[in-house]
């Protein structure tokens, strides 16, 4: 997403778009007003005050849901109604990202994102949890479960990132291109839609109400300078030896149609991972979360339940 979102940048700035392209941030307390009301609440986890919602019953098993890039909590927001009669459910905006917003060490590398974590887990009373993430929350979710395996109960993995690709190779930190600096300045509407669309197999699913929340939460004061170091301090580790390290049982998650991260991907998690299943959906993206919450939710809470 960190890749797309330059890549709208840089072609708006070349094609010689104007001031009008200029996108100041959104007052924080109008965000707030919109996106933050109950059952919402800040909770200050290792020097962040954390946007959280944990909803169900506090005595049940915990789930920690971790977003992708550039998205909020809200995009659980279906699985959350669904989970929350038998499962005491957590989702967050991670660091950097929507109303939680800039860390402020300016530290966006993984182990910064682990050690949040696990202060947050720590705050809110929950020992031991199952983990999901989507994406790049999904590599969270796997470094997490790498580093705190006594923390993780059961892992969920949707189409994680953490393998290289064209342009992302192993132990260095990615070029920020210079014009891609212009983000904190300008989020081209006529780019970014489509752009976001490509996350689903149908594109018809990005309506104008969700468009609007992920455009609000990248106009979040502060999230998109966040955007920018936390692309400039993303250095991928060699992934086995860390995924090596999990003990918790896995469950990989792909949308066939995913055209961010490979469907092909998940074999080479499975490859590593000993204790995995995989379930995939013919016609679903990149969010079978948001396409199909309560399809792609029915082998996930059979998995969390076991």
């Amino acid at each position: 997403m960190a890749a797309i979102i330059a890549a709208a940048v840089l072609v708006a700035v070349l094609g010689g778009a104007g001031a009008w392209l200029y996108a100041p941030d959104k007052p924080r307390a109008a965000l707030e007003a919109k996106y933050a009301g109950p059952p919402s609440r800040f909770v200050e986890a290792a020097g962040v005050s954390v946007h959280v919602r944990d909803t169900g019953p506090k005595d049940a098993p915990a789930v920690l849901l971790l977003h992708g890039f550039g998205a909020s909590l809200h995009t659980w927001e279906e699985w959350a109604r669904l989970l929350e009669a038998g499962f005491r459910v957590v989702r967050l905006d991670l660091p950097g990202f929507g109303l939680t917003g800039p860390d402020p060490t300016g530290d966006y590398t993984d182990a910064r994102t682990v050690r949040v974590l696990a202060a947050l887990m720590d705050g809110l009373g929950i020992r031991r949890a199952g983990v999901v993430g989507s994406s790049m929350g999904g590599r969270m979710a796997w470094v997490f479960a790498a580093e705190e395996p006594g923390r993780v109960d059961k892992l969920v993995l949707m189409a994680p990132d953490g393998f290289a690709s064209a342009g992302r190779e192993y132990g260095k930190a990615p070029k920020v291109p210079l014009l891609a600096r212009l983000l904190p300045y300008v989020l081209p509407e006529r780019l970014l839609r489509p752009m976001l669309a490509r996350a689903y197999g149908d594109p018809a699913v990005l309506t104008e109400g969700v468009y609007a929340r992920y455009r609000d939460m990248l106009l979040a004061p502060g999230v998109r300078r966040a955007i920018l170091a936390r692309v400039g301090q993303s250095v991928l580790p060699e992934p086995e030896p860390l995924l090596r390290l999990i003990r918790a049982p896995t469950l990989l998650v792909w949308g066939e149609k995913d055209a961010l991260v490979p469907f092909t991907n998940a074999a080479d998690y499975a490859k590593v991972l000993p204790d995995s299943a995989t379930v995939s959906f013919a016609d679903l993206g990149h969010v079978p979360h948001e396409e199909a919450p309560a399809r792609s939710l029915e082998p996930v809470r059979a998995f969390l339940a076991r």
